[in-house]
């Protein structure tokens, strides 16, 4: 993939705090460390405040990356202006901000720790004599009004006679005259500083879309990983039951099979369905499970002569994954969020386009679809779209051509659309069954089974994240 032929696909306009860490993530990935990025917006952050032309700046910083910028950013204020920084020291520090706090106490700056309301009031003079005042305070991070002593630190700082340059995001309850944004604003009227984060770090999907997912709370209780209904089988008897363990093993705590196949899955519940296929007179049946689930995955397996039974079912599941038989027109939607997951043949069969062969051209051919849902166009670079957002998956192996693998990939989505919208589970469910088959393809080759991905799934979705 050539970089600079993606650039029509980035997104612009205000970034959410959760998307940006999923940005930085991904350009750490890439191979832009976590200093280099800190080193570039605490640059950008001097810039500004530089074109107040202040005699005196006071930089205030908390322990987190954002008060990191602001200690890059004094660092080089340095050289002819008068530079003090008042730093919590209170708590644990990140390793990035401890690092420029390490260096900073080799610079031509006065350094200030505080870890109480009366420490601050001890500096008063500080805000009082200050042309700018720099918040680095709490940033993107930041949830609810600060607390004590960030409380006093700020009141103190509304009251003084400075303009204040905030880093990235103002610190609730601080004015701000001027927001630094980096890489995108999170504000509006934020002016916007390139902090040479790689382009492909946005439009591609990366370990830091993993961040997207939310953590299951200590009380959690049964059932609120989310309950996935798979419905399929007949034609085709192995394939729910690969969608169910991929939902399983995706973090759902309840998957049901609806099936006239059975497969002896003790972890999967089974809901026998009469006869060789799915038909009408399962319909009753159907409705009442599919609008028991929290997400509904249909079309595994099932053939081509269920799909009037798909179009009765939909209008009665919340959410949706579709694929494969129940790929076809009339195109089924769910109430709420609904993901489609054609490969190249089943897209020409919902679209009556073919698609061009070129990466670019079948991202901009699947953006224009008119498709309403998400969209995971599977193939050699899996493109996902909205129909305003594309994003690209490049992980993945060759090997995963076997039978199988889409079966897996549906039931993964299934299981994360219990928790994310249609969008950000399509993008991780992509990501996360292309890594498992790169690993599996490393070890058996050809040899690989669409069984095999199963259970390396946790072990990429859920690992711990420092």
């Amino acid at each position: 993939m050539e970089p600079e032929r993606f650039g029509e696909f980035i997104e612009t306009g205000p970034v959410t705090p959760a998307r940006m860490r999923a940005i930085d993530a991904n350009a750490m990935a890439l191979g832009v460390t976590e200093l280099q990025l800190m080193e570039s917006a605490g640059r950008a952050l001097a810039e500004q405040v530089l074109a107040f032309t202040p005699a005196r700046v006071l930089v205030l910083c908390g322990n987190g990356n954002n008060g990191g910028d602001g200690m890059v950013a004094a660092r080089y204020l340095q050289r002819g202006i008068d530079t003090s920084v008042i730093y919590l020291d209170l708590g644990k520090r990140s390793k990035a901000c401890e690092h420029n706090l390490a260096a900073l106490r080799h610079a031509a700056v006065t350094l200030q720790p505080f870890r109480c309301r009366e420490d601050l009031e001890a500096l008063q003079a500080l805000f009082n004599t200050a042309g700018v005042i720099v918040d680095a305070l709490l940033g993107t991070g930041s949830r609810g009004m600060a607390k004590e002593p960030l409380a006093t630190c700020i009141r103190m700082a509304n009251a003084s006679p400075a303009k204040i340059v905030a880093a990235d995001i103002p610190t609730p309850g601080m004015r701000a005259d001027r927001v630094c944004a980096f890489h995108r604003a999170k504000t509006a009227g934020a002016t916007v500083a390139d902090i040479g984060i790689p382009l492909m770090a946005e439009c591609t999907v990366g370990p830091g879309d993993l961040t997207l997912l939310p953590a299951r709370g200590k009380k959690a209780h049964k059932g609120a990983g989310g309950e996935v209904l798979v419905i399929g089988g007949g034609p085709y008897q192995g394939a729910p039951y690969l969608a169910g363990l991929g939902a399983l093993r995706a973090g759902a705590d309840i998957v049901r099979i609806a099936s006239p196949a059975f497969e002896p899955i003790p972890d999967l519940i089974y809901e026998r369905l009469e006869g060789k296929k799915i038909g009408t007179e399962h319909l009753e049946r159907l409705i009442a499970l599919s609008e028991r689930a929290d997400v509904v995955v249909c079309g595994n397996g099932l053939g081509a002569e269920s799909h009037s039974v798909v179009e009765a079912i939909a209008p009665h599941c919340k959410n949706a994954v579709f694929d494969a038989d129940a790929l076809r027109l009339p195109l089924p939607a769910a109430k709420s969020e609904t993901i489609y997951t054609p490969h190249a043949g089943e897209y020409a069969r919902i679209t009556k386009t073919a698609l061009p062969d070129d990466t670019i051209g079948r991202a901009r051919a699947a953006r224009k679809a008119g498709i309403k849902g998400t969209l995971l166009l599977k193939g050699h670079t899996d493109i996902i779209t909205d129909g305003t957002r594309v994003r690209f998956n490049r992980t993945g192996d060759p090997a995963m051509t076997t039978g199988g693998t889409g079966d897996v990939l549906a039931g993964v989505a299934g299981a994360l659309l219990c928790h994310l919208p249609g969008f950000e589970a399509a993008c991780i469910a992509a990501f996360v069954c292309g890594k498992a088959g790169e690993i599996v393809a490393a070890e058996r080759g050809s040899g690989m089974l669409a069984s095999d991905l199963v259970d390396r799934i946790p072990g990429i979705l859920f690992r711990k994240r420092v």
